[in-house]
């Protein structure tokens, strides 16, 4: 298939550089042009078709989300951003996946073969998809909170309940790991332990006993030593 011409919106140089180079990482992607603010990337879009926008959330002057209403036909998009609690909103906007800063190459990779995928078989894109890899719903305290697979840590079982350990906190739910593990994307979640499931990009360090998320030490279980294959 031809390449997908694609444009970043973004006003954070770093954010910036780091697409850039992830982009032209992925020989199926043609990046061809970069905005520091959505106005710009609208009057572009006027005269230019792209397949595929990186788009931030927290733009100066016109919000990410704001000038996505305002496309009447938009191209394929990927959210970039800090900001987990817009996600929903984005995904009822049709945006193909939900990249929360910092991710990771293999973040962007998955991201992106959603919308190589979808031109390529001339299909559209699954709404339904996305929301479903991206986030679960937990029975804690008597409430369903909803937990971003993006902020997630670990999980640690402890007896009849889990500690579900994100960037955002410590959640603790009545299930056992082998229910939580159901709900987590195969993709982006390894058990390291009976007892552990981790965040396959949050692992800094590994050894053949354990594994380093954010200067935590996890245990490796004998029976699972071969799943670090993955990382």
């Amino acid at each position: 298939m031809q390449k997908i011409k694609c444009i970043i919106v973004e006003d954070e140089p770093l954010a910036v550089k780091i697409l850039k180079d992830y982009c032209e990482s992925l020989p199926q992607l043609e990046l061809i042009a970069t905005f520091r603010d959505a106005i710009g990337a609208g009057l572009f879009l006027q005269s230019t078709t792209v397949d595929l926008i990186f788009l931030d959330i927290h733009l100066p002057k016109l919000k990410g989300l704001a000038f996505l209403r305002t496309l009447t036909r938009p191209p394929a998009v990927i959210v970039t951003t800090a900001y987990h609690q817009y996600a929903v909103e984005g995904f009822e906007l049709n945006v193909i996946d939900y990249l929360l800063k910092p991710f990771s190459f293999e973040r962007f990779v998955t991201a992106t073969n959603k919308v190589t995928k979808a031109l390529s078989s001339q299909q559209p894109i699954d709404k339904e998809a996305p929301i479903k890899e991206f986030s679960c719903f937990l029975s804690i305290d008597r409430k369903k909170v909803r937990i971003v697979f993006d902020t997630v840590l670990y999980v640690e079982s402890a007896r009849e309940y889990i500690r579900v350990m994100t960037t955002q906190g410590e959640f603790k739910a009545k299930m056992s790991t082998h229910e939580i593990e159901a709900l987590l994307p195969p993709s982006q979640f390894v058990r390291i332990h009976r007892s552990f499931i981790v965040a396959i990009d949050k692992i800094e360090i590994y050894t053949k006993e354990e594994v380093i998320v954010q200067g935590q030490a996890l245990p490796i279980g004998k029976a699972f030593k071969s799943a670090l294959t993955r990382v």
